[in-house]
């Protein structure tokens, strides 16, 4: 990772058209987009640039997506190998060059403590000041806080307990059995890696996304976006809500580019359960549907492949691919373990990646729901100027992703410049 430091803005503390409120991908693309309006904004950062990917992730992190598909607003990989898949240290030197290019405002080192409705905008309240704006753009991230389930609370205290944010690497594990609570891409990353470090793993199987790789010799990915269905738009889907709430695909990043599934987990060894269902004294119940979740993950799988294959064949490409695959269903004992005893000892470790959430502990404009979740339709909130980016599938299929968040961020920056033009046209027809 190159230490050169992204050049930022001082706290100029005063008023501004608008504030985004995080220098991550998304924070980034609207700055570009906002630049190219010509609307004056500021980008308040609580660490560095792409802060989280620098401090929340573990060491051996690799992108789920090809390196082709690392885009944001004006500028692209450039490396010499596209279909390889970047370290979180590539990934960081991407983003600050990025903020270089484009003379992003940011404003490092500062932490939004409340945002606020006000008669002309918005109340900005920082570590450093306070900011008046007329918009807020809310690029803060969809995985500030790790999900756990309120039992985790009754776990006994002999056991370790870590979230995806506090695991680095194996070392800070001690010896001896680990169980992994979440199977989408982080819980498999992390089972994998901890059963190839000699601590034997458990992982917990609940609803999950199962994709290949590669598939006739192309990258999952290079077809889902060729079809279309990454550009999908939210008001396509039957239930956006349910589509939004989807874990991530079992993917890995590798130079192999090999499948990470349940079956390559057993392969090495690691012992597949159901869903943790609760922890009740010393013992953890697992859900029984260990095999129907798995049934579903290779259909919804095996419907998607088959899509490749109609798509080929509608368009006469079949001789320029592989040929069609039929990949093996997932493999499971007969007998499923419905409970542990962990006064046995046999778990000393529990990994608990079962998903993350935004954290909107700081937003008081009333626009979140009973259980604090934004609500908006595809980023546009119902509070007049206040918008969201770099949530899963907020306008399109790929909006949580790299490449995803630039034509977000058109979509919204549109919207944001056409409400500031209209209400700078109100104000000085009611000055007149």
């Amino acid at each position: 990772m190159k230490m050169t430091a992204v050049r930022t803005r001082p706290p100029v503390v005063g008023d501004v058209t608008t504030i985004i409120i995080g220098a991550g991908q998304a924070g980034l693309a609207a700055s570009r987009c906002l630049d190219q309006r010509g609307i004056d904004h500021l980008i308040l950062e609580r660490g560095e640039v792409a802060n989280s990917w620098r401090r929340e992730r573990w060491d051996s992190l690799k992108l789920l997506t090809p390196n082709w598909q690392t885009t944001l607003p004006g500028h692209a990989y450039q490396g010499a190998d596209p279909d390889g898949f970047m370290g979180v240290g590539e990934l960081v030197d991407f983003f600050d060059d990025y903020a270089r290019r484009i003379s992003a405002p940011v404003v490092t080192g500062t932490c939004v403590e409340s945002v606020s409705a006000t008669e002309r905008g918005y109340r900005v309240s920082t570590n450093r000041g306070v900011w008046h704006c007329r918009t807020v753009i809310m690029a803060s991230g969809a995985f500030n806080v790790p999900v756990l389930p309120r039992f985790a609370e009754a776990l006994p205290t002999s056991v370790q307990s870590l979230t995806p944010h506090d695991y680095k690497n194996p070392d800070q594990i001690e010896q001896g059995g680990v169980m992994v609570v979440g199977a989408s891409a982080t819980g498999l990353q992390l089972a994998s890696e901890i059963q190839a470090s000699g601590r034997p793993v458990t992982l917990c199987v609940g609803e999950h996304v199962r994709l290949p790789r590669r598939y006739r010799g192309r990258d999952i990915l290079h077809w889902m976006h060729c079809m279309g269905l990454l550009d999908e738009g939210y008001g396509e889907v039957e239930d956006i809500k349910r589509a939004r709430r989807l874990p991530s695909a079992q993917l890995v990043g590798t130079g192999e580019h090999r499948d990470l599934d349940l079956n390559g987990l057993t392969a090495k060894g690691v012992q597949l359960v159901g869903r943790l269902a609760g922890v009740h004294k010393q013992q953890l119940q697992f859900s029984g549907s260990l095999n129907n979740v798995c049934k579903m993950g290779d259909l919804k799988m095996n419907r998607l492949l088959r899509s490749v294959d109609e798509w080929i064949d509608e368009r006469g490409l079949g001789a320029e691919f592989l040929p069609a695959e039929e990949l093996l269903n997932t493999a499971l004992d007969d007998k499923q373990k419905l409970s542990l005893d962990l006064a046995k000892g046999e778990i000393k470790t529990v990994v608990w990646a079962c998903g993350f959430r935004p954290d909107y502990s700081w937003l008081q404009v009333p626009v979140l729901d009973r259980k604090q979740r934004l609500v908006h339709d595809g980023g546009v909130t119902a509070a007049p100027g206040l918008y969201a980016l770099g949530l899963p599938f907020m306008r399109r299929r790929k909006s949580s992703f790299i490449f995803g968040a630039g034509d977000d961020a058109r979509d919204i920056c549109d919207h944001l410049a056409s409400y500031v033009a209209e209400s700078v046209s109100m104000t000085s027809i009611a000055v007149a």
